[in-house]
């Protein structure tokens, strides 16, 4: 595929296919979820959500339209070649040899052959991308995920997340890169490109915005801790069609 190709081509980013599947799914109104700071919970998304509007999400936009289609995604995938460091080290904790092999080979290929992640051989090769973090690696072991709640700028999340994001950061190879300069100006790209990622999300969110988050934060979390097995509460009821 030449660039040009990849530029014109339509692609649908997993969190906002993710948000449409909530929507359009037939799942129930907002599930039951361990919520009491809620009020705590609410101011800050409110805060958040201002510094959105003013900072990160002009700034995203202004990045997005300014960077050509091709460098945009080759981008993303740089990112996302580092980011499967940390989905190695938590499928070993979480005994998924398989899943561990398959990520080591697959962070191989594209830092090698790929020229450190501009490109993805690897997903050509078979090697899928595990999305794993450390929080997973909790729920795996049975820790529990705990009340919801929404940090100031890092937006929604729930302790047992809280705890491990300390972890993840551990394992995040952006955070050894040195001077310190280039470290922190990568973080920022990072969060710019994030932000980008979520643009064509925003048209999608409807009614209570801290409800939808909420519950759309829940969903996926949880849909992550299953390894993409969703339970279809309708499926008993046609076994026998």
């Amino acid at each position: 595929m030449s660039w040009a190709d990849e530029s014109e081509r339509t692609i649908v980013r997993p969190t906002t296919l993710f948000i449409c599947l909530i929507l359009f799914a037939g799942l129930p109104a907002w599930a039951e979820v361990a919520d009491p700071l809620e009020s705590l919970n609410r101011k800050t998304q409110a805060f958040n959500d201002l510094a959105d509007k003013h900072v990160l999400r002009p700034v995203a936009s202004g990045y997005r339209q300014a960077m050509p289609g091709p460098a945009y995604n080759a981008v993303n995938r740089v990112f996302g070649n580092l980011a499967d460091v940390g989905d190695a080290v938590n499928n070993l904790l979480q005994a998924k040899p398989g899943a561990f092999i398959s990520d080591l080979l697959r962070v191989s290929v594209n830092t090698t052959i790929g020229l450190g992640g501009l490109f993805d051989p690897a997903t050509k090769l078979g090697l899928v991308n595990h999305e794993e973090d450390f929080a997973q690696t909790l729920a795996v072991w049975g820790v529990p995920r705990g009340p919801y709640l929404v940090m100031p700028l890092l937006g929604p999340s729930s302790l047992r997340d809280a705890f491990a994001r300390p972890v993840n950061n551990r394992a995040d190879p952006l955070r050894y890169l040195r001077p310190v300069a280039h470290r922190n100006s990568g973080f920022g790209v990072r969060l710019v490109q994030q932000r980008a990622e979520l643009l064509s999300a925003d048209s999608v969110v409807f009614g209570d915005r801290y409800l939808f988050f909420r519950e759309a934060y829940v969903q996926r979390r949880q849909y992550l801790e299953q390894d993409g097995r969703v339970d279809d509460p309708f499926d008993d009821e046609f076994d026998d069609f």
